[in-house]
């Protein structure tokens, strides 16, 4: 038997899960040829967007790192993947003056980053332009606090205009196929458009974290591998990979759920491009048991990090003898082996074990698990 696969049957929370054993066959055999320093340690992070709490993995703070809306759930785009549905569980704020007031609470409450985030317009432009001298006071005010904007397409002047005001970190969702910017975006702008916007980004000082979003058109995997290229063309501080919620598509316009091996092989794809970057798993994805399957495949992969991570993903990791760290931020923080939303003073809690089959528990090595608020 595949001792990849053997160590999911050590696990109690994934005995279950039948997995492909050529594609676990692939990941193995590819892992002992991977040479990125990345690959070794592996990120958990439980960002306070929503709850999650497992057998391994407690609840962070409700405001250890909050998402939150300029135009709260309004979002002139529409597109056919998300319907501004996304932007319901953040907080909203619809002033400078609103944002300045909650942060102020934020950090009063414990919290060390929050996530900018909002509608966009018909040109997929977030106008945080009112924002950007609140930004720079809230930056002046409390130096250590990390901040997270997810942006649409940015001019070299808008890129600039981050950086001026103090953002930690860009996020963006690069799209390789102009079918889907086309039809699941509704977008007249060109991929040309996209990879100007990455390119304006990575020009600044600013961390830069592009997003690729597998299944985006409609559910099949269309233009991943092109984004990929232009990722790898504009290297990045990392790249986070989300899966596609049909959930939140119309019934009109409906979206399939991508195979879980599709996805697995393009986390190998995506790996191999890019060893010395780190490239982690973010929040959305399909739940159940496709959810558990997918964080599986993102372990094995050599992934650097999982948001919200499935029941018993600390343990196999352990099993396949990987470094794991807990985090309660966004996964879009950590650069390399730094994750930016630590401060000078970190936690670390050892774990006697990680919870496996009662039958076969597995007394495994201590756990550093890093808390930030």
């Amino acid at each position: 038997m595949n001792p990849w696969l053997n160590a999911v049957s050590q696990v109690e929370a994934l005995e279950d899960l039948v997995l492909n054993a050529d594609l676990v066959d692939s990941m193995r055999e590819r892992w002992s040829g991977l040479s990125g320093s990345q690959v070794g340690r592996i990120n958990f992070y439980t960002p306070s967007f929503k709850h999650h709490e497992t057998s391994e993995v407690s609840a962070c703070g409700k405001n250890a790192f909050p998402a939150i809306s300029i135009t709260g759930g309004d979002c002139k785009l529409q597109c056919d993947h998300c319907k501004a549905k996304i932007l319901e569980p953040m907080i909203a704020v619809r002033t400078p003056e609103e944002l300045d007031r909650l942060v102020d609470q934020i950090v009063l409450d414990g919290g060390r980053g929050l996530l900018l985030s909002g509608g966009s317009d018909h040109q997929n432009v977030v106008h945080y332009e009112p924002y950007f001298p609140t930004v720079r006071k809230i930056k002046d005010r409390y130096p250590n606090l990390q901040i997270a904007m997810h942006t649409g397409i940015a001019t070299p002047e808008f890129a600039r205009g981050m950086e001026d005001a103090g953002v930690d970190v860009a996020m963006m969702d690069v799209i390789g196929a102009q079918d889907t910017i086309n039809q699941v975006y509704h977008l007249r702008r060109s991929v040309d458009d996209f990879e100007a916007a990455l390119e304006a980004l990575v020009a600044t000082k600013m961390k830069v974290v592009p997003h690729i979003v597998i299944g985006l058109h409609y559910g099949e995997l269309l233009g991943e591998w092109n984004a990929l290229e232009i990722i790898r063309r504009h290297l990045p501080s990392a790249l986070v990979l989300v899966v596609i919620m049909p959930q939140y598509a119309s019934s009109s316009r409906p979206f399939a759920t991508p195979a879980t091996e599709e996805i697995g092989k393009f986390f190998m794809d995506a790996r191999a491009a890019l060893p010395e970057t780190p490239l982690l798993l973010g929040c959305a994805r399909p739940s159940g048991v496709h959810r558990s399957i997918t964080d599986t495949y993102a372990v094995m992969a050599g992934l650097n990090g999982v948001a919200f991570p499935s029941d018993g993903m600390l343990a196999l990791a352990k099993h396949l003898d990987r470094d794991v760290f807990v985090t309660p931020s966004c996964c879009s923080m950590i650069v390399g082996e730094e994750v930016l939303a630590l401060g000078d003073e970190t936690t670390t809690m050892s774990l006697d074990y990680v919870p496996v089959a009662p039958k076969r528990r597995t007394q495994l090595r201590d756990i550093p698990i890093v808390f930030t608020a």
